[in-house]
């Protein structure tokens, strides 16, 4: 299979997001890219749980349009375009209570104006399913001054 990234497979610093982004205060980090995919995990912890003790639906979310709006970004050439979300979607169908979970995005859909993206969210030991989310992002031609 040949990859679909545009300039080689993503590389990312090891270690947590920045502090300052969303991603940062969840404590996601980004694990690996395959030829066809992108993978992050995050903990669930008390910044990532509902008041019941288990991770959030939220959280979740916010996890799975991480990886997934950072590999559709991967896949535009960055000083023409850019990558918005406009419409995400999840089904919870399992619940975790300590440890990790990964999500892994792979490509539904990568066309010139339009991308349809799918997230798996998995209980990091048991590989248990957790959520399933999908994201659709409009990819934006930039300005010549940068800016959309």
């Amino acid at each position: 299979m040949a990859s679909i990234w545009k300039n080689g497979a993503p590389s990312f610093a090891p270690g947590p997001a920045p502090a300052r982004a969303l991603s940062g205060h969840l404590g996601i980090e980004f694990l690996e890219a395959g030829d066809d995919y992108l993978r992050a995990r995050m903990p669930v912890d008390e910044r990532t749980v509902q008041p019941a003790g288990v991770l959030h639906g939220g959280a979740s979310v916010a996890l799975a349009e991480t990886v997934m709006s950072a590999a559709a970004g991967c896949c535009v050439d960055r000083d023409t375009h850019t990558v918005v979300g406009l419409e995400i979607n999840a089904n919870h169908v399992g619940s975790v209570r300590t440890g990790f979970v990964i999500a892994t995005a792979r490509p539904v859909h990568i066309g010139a104006s339009t991308h349809v993206w799918e997230a798996r969210i998995e209980e990091a030991q048991t590989g248990r399913l957790v959520c399933v989310a999908r994201m659709t992002a409009a990819i934006l031609s930039r300005t010549p001054s940068g800016r959309t």
